[in-house]
């Protein structure tokens, strides 16, 4: 692949899926999105993702400035596109230099998108979970719950790793993967949560997925399923006990629907949030003595984080 800057009219070099995971491992995307978040980067100065109505559907624009790298995200919703044989989103990355504002890369956006996000849920968990942990229980079958089993194998030695899931064949084949892993995994139930140290909700349901009087006190919880404010994958039981780290408390209170709902039950103070960057600066202490919930929806700077480090791969 041709990986030389857009210069004198021509065209950016495009990365695919493939090109991408074979620049940055889960492990690298987890270091590169930590190095942000250390570098004096503020998430609260990201951009609001930013919809846009289009067709039948709408696009949703996702800008960030980091340094030397400047980037947007451009995602497609068409609800009408399966029926098409198309996929409901679709998603472009454009990467610039922030000196001259000079086209450097095109991606394949979802795959930066499942690259990056479990990359963010580890970061969190690294921080937040126990240093021994023993058991993970992972809601979800689709990209991103095989991506954070990736992302979570790198960072911790499962004893014991539960995949929890609505069809069977589906879930038979996230433990096939996680396998291959060598991570031992198997099939459970929303009741294996009782004694997890780490609770991983990757799905697109709209209620809780769990009764979170389950979830031990030492337990270590990430939420990623959506970026809807009516949808929640955590019940107020357990945000209501839990020290609540976010990616950004404007964003999280805008978009976050475990939070807002939880707000919105009383069991949940905005006041008591707690920024990611700041638990990984070390400026608020983890709270060890009750459950830790982690809540992403995903921020432009996570894409360009990611997107930064697969030019730089490839271009070296």
């Amino acid at each position: 692949m041709t990986t030389e800057a857009s210069q004198q009219g021509q065209a950016p070099p495009w990365f695919s899926t493939a090109d991408i995971t074979a620049a940055v491992s889960p492990g690298r995307a987890r270091e590169l999105i930590e190095k942000a978040l250390v570098s004096g980067f503020d998430p609260a100065t990201d951009p609001a993702r930013m919809p846009v109505h289009a067709g039948d559907g709408h696009l949703l624009i996702m800008p960030s400035v980091i340094g030397d790298w400047t980037g947007t995200k451009v995602a497609s919703v068409s609800p009408g596109n399966p029926e098409r044989g198309l996929p409901r989103i679709q998603a472009t990355y454009v990467l610039m230099d922030t000196q001259t504002l000079t086209p450097r890369a095109l991606m394949h956006g979802d795959g930066l998108t499942s690259l990056r996000t479990p990359a963010v849920s580890a970061v969190a968990a690294d921080h937040l979970a126990h240093a021994r942990t023993a058991k993970l229980v992972v809601f979800g079958t689709g990209p991103q719950a095989l991506g954070h089993l990736e992302a979570f194998a790198a960072i911790r030695q499962f004893q014991d790793v539960v995949v929890v899931g609505r069809q069977p064949e589906s879930v038979q084949a996230a433990v096939a993967f996680a396998l291959d892993l060598e991570m031992p995994a198997r099939a459970g139930q929303p009741e294996d949560v009782t004694d997890a140290d780490v609770i991983v909700c990757a799905t697109s349901s709209p209620t809780p997925l769990f009764d979170g009087t389950l979830v031990k006190d030492a337990a270590c919880v990430v939420a990623m399923g959506s970026h809807e404010p009516e949808r929640r994958e955590l019940d107020a039981a357990l945000m209501g006990r839990a020290q609540v780290v976010v990616e950004d408390t404007v964003t999280a209170l805008r978009e976050a629907g475990d939070v807002v709902l939880a707000i919105n039950d009383g069991t949940v103070n905005r006041q008591g949030l707690v920024n990611l960057v700041d638990v990984v600066n070390h400026r608020v202490e983890v709270d060890f003595t009750r459950p830790r919930v982690f809540k992403g929806v995903g921020m432009s700077w996570q894409d360009l984080a990611v997107a930064g480090g697969v030019f730089q791969a490839s271009s070296s």
